[in-house]
């Protein structure tokens, strides 16, 4: 089980996979709950703010997955499918006590080599699928070292829509254990190890289903972020933008209306802030589960927050903040979900401007978010607009941490808050939006 680190006393809002950033390949790279964290550094350079922020995003989506080499798959304006089974596989589900091991058929594709312009110290993977009946994705990467080794595959998820207890293929999970000379893995995050960046990196989707099935998972988008930031304690206020004076209406929840609901999913509400955060954006978009999807939840309310942690529950990580299955799972509902990294808040208030809510992820000790109560290791909360002034305005499912969902929108200080989010966690942001709500325009080194 992940390890649960929370300052000041509050209660624990996300399991703790990345507390601080380390330094690792001569950049920030966020340590999980496999390792320790070390100090921070940060030299007078990258304090006048010369490193630049290095994020890039490719993906595929539609018939641009022509682009990559499939294998038993077919290519159409909906995405990539299953076609015929070119090898198969056995897998035990690790979480199905006792399950014997299930022979799949599979079917794969393949990307692309992607060189981002520079060398990569983490690669975040998102996809939007369907995995009717009995079938799952698996998603990996590799690439290129510094040294001109190419490293092996590494695992970043193994997903499906639905858990077994509600007719799914396999408990979606991500893979621990997965560290080489070059890089690991954590949770899902791919993080270069030893001073090692990599040069380019490829990922391959893997479709599965049982032998002798009808089922056909399907794969309508598939990318990766790449980033190397530098090594900054804060940054300087960002310019503010075209969304000042604009709040989205976004509803909300209250993650702490559910602490204690179903313990099984990392103990209900105490843990989750990304569900919680999730689960806001999908009904802002009117994407929700219905009545009879969550008529299972008790008590109900604000049911489809639990709902939500269910279907977005990682059982190796065993939580709900998984960042890339929360966009999958929006995916679900209809949506377009991927994970990415912002520089500033300015280009928040670009998809603010465009009717865009953001999920975000913070950390910060007590007292360095005034207004906040609380402190925290690691947490999620949706930025629904900017006053007229460029402070930000939050839905923060842990607000004062009182259980009551009239708390949840609160408004921090700009300086304040952009320095919690992006030399904390580099910035990471679930993007979630209808596919034919478009997005902001991206800038030259487009991360989105």
């Amino acid at each position: 089980m992940p390890s649960r680190s929370v300052l000041s006393g509050a209660a624990a809002l996300q399991p703790s996979r990345r507390t601080v950033l380390a330094s690792l390949a001569g950049a920030a790279a966020l340590v999980g709950s496999a390792g320790a964290s070390p100090a921070l550094a940060s030299s007078d350079k990258q304090k006048k703010g010369a490193s630049p922020r290095r994020i890039t995003r490719t993906a595929w989506a539609g018939d641009a997955f022509t682009a990559g080499q499939g294998s038993g798959t077919t290519v159409s304006a909906a995405g990539l499918a299953f076609a015929a089974a070119t090898s198969t596989r056995d897998y035990a589900d690790p979480h199905a006590a006792g399950a014997p091991a299930v022979t799949y058929e599979v079917a794969s594709w393949r990307s692309p080599v992607v060189a981002p312009g520079f060398g990569l110290t983490e690669l975040v993977a998102s996809w939007n699928a369907s995995t009717p009946g009995h079938s799952w994705v698996e998603v990996v990467v590799r690439g290129t070292a510094d040294d001109g080794t190419q490293t092996g595959w590494y695992v970043l998820g193994r997903w499906a829509a639905s858990d077994p207890a509600a007719g799914g293929a396999i408990h979606r999970t991500s893979l621990g254990g997965q560290a080489t000379t070059y890089a690991t893995v954590y949770t899902d995050t791919l993080a270069t190890l030893n001073g090692h960046t990599l040069t380019d990196w490829q990922l391959e989707v893997r479709l599965l289903r049982p032998v002798g099935s009808s089922d056909v998972p399907t794969v309508a988008a598939l990318g990766a972020m790449a980033s190397a930031l530098p090594l900054d304690r804060t940054v300087a206020v960002s310019a503010t933008g075209p969304a000042c004076g604009t709040t989205l209406a976004v509803p909300t929840y209250s993650q702490e209306v559910h602490i204690g609901h179903y313990p099984q999913w990392d103990n209900g509400g105490e843990a989750w802030c990304s569900p919680t955060s999730t689960s806001m954006v999908v009904a802002y978009w009117g994407a929700g589960p219905s009545a009879a999807e969550t008529a299972w939840v008790d008590p109900p309310v604000d049911a489809q927050v639990d709902f939500t942690a269910r279907n977005v529950f990682d059982y190796t990580y065993n939580g709900a903040g998984n960042w890339p299955f929360n966009t999958a799972y929006a995916a679900t509902r209809g949506l377009d979900g991927f994970v990415t990294r912002l520089r500033t808040l300015t280009e928040a208030e670009a998809f603010i401007a465009a009717g865009i809510p953001l999920v975000v992820s913070v950390s910060f000790k007590k007292g360095e978010l005034t207004g906040a109560g609380y402190g925290t290791n690691g947490h999620l909360m949706v930025i629904v607009g900017f006053t007229a002034t460029g402070d930000v305005v939050v839905n923060d499912p842990a607000s004062h941490l009182i259980p009551d969902d009239n708390q949840v929108r609160v408004t921090y200080f700009r300086s304040e808050f952009e320095n919690v989010w992006i030399p904390r966690t580099g910035g990471i942001a679930y993007v979630i939006h209808p596919k034919d709500h478009p997005l902001p325009a991206a800038p030259a080194e487009a991360n989105w």
